[in-house]
């Protein structure tokens, strides 16, 4: 008897692990998001289900270029829970990528989402790394009406490798996916990793890191 529910209890707790393992599913019809509210929660309390109006769910502007006049040449516009309440609790969003000719999106990562893009105008290469120790680089050039996906957490990139501007949407499983741009985090962190980590780390000469460190 001792041993049935020592076995019961096992896999009781086994159940349970991977009940809380998983998102829960949603409760209500929606939980637009009180961006200015005080209660803080891992996403966004709900707005009284009362107050909540259509523009809730409503975003505008994804039609309007983004800037690309900056070093990288390229410009993201997002439409995250920040921007479109109504996303609260959903797990998904969107963004706008705009390239000047040859413009580039730097190596990042999105720690809680993976990504689908799709070209809508121009030719664009993307890519993305493995995790060790295998770090497989996946690259492809994609044309207008093509599509790709990036898993979750990868270090990945897009450029436009065209004479002509260029853009794409992309789609993400969550509401606020996050980003990680792998330069700005290693060498512009606040405060600095230390110069010696750095240059171990890139096999590099302490002057070397920081002259990097002073462009970030």
């Amino acid at each position: 008897m001792a041993h049935g529910l020592g076995t019961f209890v096992v896999l009781a707790l086994a159940y349970f692990t991977v009940v809380w393992a998983t998102d829960h599913s949603p409760l209500q019809d929606f939980c637009v998001a009180d961006v200015s509210g005080q209660v803080l929660v891992n996403g966004f309390a709900c707005k009284n289900p009362n107050s909540v109006q259509a523009d809730d769910f409503y975003h505008s502007g994804m039609h309007i270029m983004g800037n690309t006049s900056n070093f990288l040449g390229s410009s993201v516009t997002p439409a995250f829970v920040s921007q479109l309440p109504g996303l609260n609790t959903l797990g998904i969003s969107l963004a706008r990528l705009d390239f000047a000719p040859w413009g580039v999106i730097a190596p990042h990562t999105h720690p809680r989402a993976s990504e689908i893009l799709t070209v809508l105008e121009g030719k664009i290469q993307v890519g993305f790394v493995t995790s060790n120790p295998e770090n497989r680089h996946f690259s492809k050039v994609l044309n207008k009406g093509d599509v790709f996906v990036f898993p979750m957490n990868l270090v990945h990139y897009q450029r436009n490798v065209g004479n002509t501007y260029a853009v794409a949407m992309v789609a993400l499983s969550s509401q606020n996916p996050g980003v990680v741009p792998i330069g700005n985090t290693v060498f512009g962190s606040n405060p600095d990793i230390s110069t010696d980590i750095l240059a171990k780390a890139f096999q590099v000469s302490d002057d070397v890191i920081s002259n990097i460190q002073l462009k970030f």
